[in-house]
């Protein structure tokens, strides 16, 4: 499993690394755990697979809600844009470019970022159909 890779290539001596390392663990090796990533399979025509394009995807996120600025009361009132929660329920759209040749199973990761909601890790599994609307499988 990926979550194991470099733990033997740090000393135990330096555990101020260990941050960094997950940070690049993260970034390069694009690791998407059970911790709230969104996984979804992105249904493409052989024809689109074929040519690659650019795919709108709609993100749900979670963010503090401006209103009563995450306490869920104004006063001592309960919060009806959030109904009490402090939080609300966000869709940011974000368009994804699929490169052409793409293949069955290959995977598209990303991370969406919001200046009211913390981030979104995304990974999107691409399944490709032919023209009868049968997924193709290799």
């Amino acid at each position: 499993m990926l979550k194991d890779c470099f733990a033997d290539e740090i000393a135990i001596d330096f555990p101020s690394v260990d941050p960094v390392v997950e940070r690049m663990r993260d970034r390069f090796l694009g690791e998407c755990e059970d911790d709230g990533c969104i996984r979804a399979d992105l249904l493409l025509s052989s024809r689109e697979a074929s040519r690659g394009l650019v795919v709108p995807v709609e993100v749900p996120m979670r963010g503090t809600c401006p209103h009563c600025g995450g306490r869920g009361e104004t006063w001592l009132e309960r919060c009806d844009r959030c109904a009490g929660t402090g939080q609300l329920h966000l869709r940011r759209v974000v368009q994804v470019t699929i490169p052409p040749r793409v293949v069955e199973g290959s995977s598209v990761r990303f991370r969406v970022s919001s200046s009211d909601a913390p981030p979104v890790r995304v990974e999107l599994r691409v399944a490709i159909k032919d023209e009868s609307g049968n997924r193709v499988i290799w």
